[in-house]
């Protein structure tokens, strides 16, 4: 019995330091026309400002579809450094850190990246865009 209440003490700590180092939750319900995303992103790519927590980075899948990430790097999100899309469109790498994540998925494909972009819901209909959580 007392290992048992050992083993949960140490799953509980382990549980409250993954927690830590996250990007926080914010309201967001940001909307725009898909005409006007056309006009406004370079390459399928569309930086937002105040939004989230460092702004957003609206990207257009080659294949079809959009995603939307949280700008805020996974890597010391108390920094609140924005990610910069590279050239080509592929990836966005944290300015702060190097570390480099995929536009497609927003999985971390340099170190010292870790975890995913913060990802919102992405919602299109036949005329609009819009980007909640």
């Amino acid at each position: 019995m007392k290992f048992i209440g050992i083993f949960l003490f140490i799953l509980c700590l382990s549980c409250a330091k993954d927690n830590t180092g996250r990007i926080p939750n914010v309201f967001l319900n940001f909307r725009m026309s898909l005409q006007e995303f056309q006009i406004k992103s370079t390459n399928g790519v569309l930086l937002v400002k105040n939004q989230g927590v460092a702004g957003l980075i609206i990207y257009k899948r080659p294949i079809g579809g959009y995603v939307a990430f949280d700008r805020c790097s996974s890597v010391n999100p108390e920094q609140k450094c924005a990610v910069e899309p590279d050239d080509p469109s592929l990836t966005a790498t944290d300015p702060c850190s190097g570390a480099k994540f995929s536009l497609d998925d927003g999985a971390p494909v340099k170190a010292p990246a870790k975890r995913s972009l913060k990802q919102y819901q992405v919602n299109v209909t036949t005329f609009d865009l819009s980007v909640i959580n």
